[in-house]
């Protein structure tokens, strides 16, 4: 369902700040949509060096960049909330200032979407929809 990608620039992140950043960013998507945790995907991503540029010159500052792909259909009020505890948590564990993290969220209509298979589910109808997958994928599936 919501796939966001983190990309670092100047920045190195330790495989344990990975997790703790997919974790706070799958509980503040869980805590402020109400959408399962399993249906959040994050991945990560690198610059390298000389490939990052903010004006039109290449950027020496440490920076978060977070671009969240999410169902259409919540409101201003939950995306802002859901922004802003994942930039909280972000600032935390990287050990960077707010103003090193950017995030963009974008809405795509839950028909324009398949995972595991198939359409997605308008937000608030997941519980059904989860109940059509067959019980082995069911319970392959994060708590």
């Amino acid at each position: 369902m919501p796939t966001y990608t983190v990309t670092v620039a100047n920045l190195s992140l330790s495989q344990q700040q990975k997790s703790e950043i997919a974790e706070a960013i799958t509980t503040a998507h869980n805590t402020q949509t109400g959408a399962p945790r399993f249906f959040a995907q994050v991945l990560f991503l690198a610059a390298n060096e000389g490939e990052h540029f903010v004006g039109g010159t290449v950027n020496q500052e440490p920076q978060v960049y977070v671009h969240g792909l999410l169902r259409q259909g919540r409101s201003t009020e939950v995306k802002q909330a859901l922004m802003s505890q994942m930039l909280d948590e972000i600032v935390r564990i990287a050990k960077i200032t707010a103003e090193d993290v950017w995030i963009y969220l974008q809405d795509i209509p839950a028909t324009q979407m398949i995972e595991f298979g198939r359409f997605l589910p308008a937000p608030g109808d997941e519980a059904e929809w989860e109940q059509e997958m067959t019980s082995e994928k069911r319970a392959r599936l994060p708590k």
